[in-house]
């Protein structure tokens, strides 16, 4: 499926600001599945100082500095990316009881890894009500890959997605607790749960394509950002993906932009910025299948 997407943040602040610095993770990875055909990170104002290079996981990053005074800057994406998801087959993911020795014979560090995503990280610490959960959703001599969608599964059933109930700094326990939250927080929760059970897993964010109501048209700047989880089912198999807020494997319609091991990792824009006062934050997503007529 070949997709036309663009992204458009825009903040506008109450005093200018004099100065900021910015970490932009905003332009789609290239990937088994998924390839980059064209692409750019734009901001406006032009920044005074760029570079382009990977982080420690593979992910596109762009660094910007804006050495002036502004009112208001926007961070640009546009490009065309080529999703092919495979098809899904027969579970041939190792059995959960096995996983762990299978860990500890893959001896690599590399980024991809399965040792970076099993122990606590910024955003996932270890919560014993979480890892009791986890324990609850298994039973018997399953699947790695059965123990994932079971998780995801049980939090899809017992979550409400609620815009309104958490923010991005909401921890994670919290939002368990209460059960409701956003997909930040679902993937949270099911990262922290699948690590409890010894599957090393890891935070995804990207694009999702969103359906309008039948007979009403896509409208322009309603697709989303969106968040789903990865988790390693052993060395044959690797790594999968699945978005446990629509009950899902990740699919045609999820666009990777960055993975790591949460949100602290992935964020599409992180900076400092010397100013004061409150500001304001626009964010746009479309999200075009190529041929399809964009909305109004």
């Amino acid at each position: 499926m070949l997709y036309d997407i663009r992204l458009e943040i825009t903040y506008g602040y109450a005093n200018p600001a004099q100065a900021s610095r910015s970490l932009l993770r905003m332009l789609p990875r290239s990937m088994p599945g998924q390839q980059l055909l064209s692409g750019s990170v734009d901001t406006d104002p032009a920044p005074s100082w760029r570079r382009d290079r990977p982080d420690f996981w593979g992910n596109p990053m762009t660094e910007v500095a804006h050495d002036m005074k502004h009112d208001r800057i926007r961070f640009l994406f546009s490009g065309r990316v080529n999703r092919t998801a495979p098809a899904r087959s027969l579970d041939v993911s190792v059995p959960l009881r096995r996983l762990p020795a299978e860990v500890a014979g893959t001896f690599s560090i590399a980024p991809g890894a399965p040792h970076h995503f099993l122990g606590p990280s910024p955003r996932v610490p270890a919560e014993p009500e979480i890892a009791a959960f986890a324990r609850d959703c298994v039973s018997g001599d399953v699947s790695t890959l059965d123990a994932i969608r079971a998780v995801a599964h049980r939090l899809y059933e017992e979550f409400d997605f609620d815009p309104t109930a958490t923010e991005v700094t909401t921890k994670t326990i919290t939002a368990f607790r209460n059960r409701r939250g956003v997909c930040q927080d679902i993937s949270h929760v099911t990262i922290a749960a699948l690590r409890a059970l010894g599957i090393p897993a890891g935070y995804v964010s990207g694009f999702l394509r969103t359906t309008p109501p039948p007979g009403r048209p896509r409208l322009e700047g309603a697709d989303a950002m969106h968040a789903w989880v990865m988790a390693w089912t052993g060395p044959e198999t690797g790594w999968i993906q699945v978005d446990p807020t629509n009950d899902i494997d990740a699919g045609n319609d999820h666009v990777t932009v960055a993975t790591g091991r949460d949100y602290s990792d992935v964020a599409p824009i992180r900076g400092a910025l010397r100013s004061s006062g409150g500001h304001s934050t626009l964010h746009s997503v479309d999200m075009i299948p190529v041929g399809e007529a964009p909305g109004p």
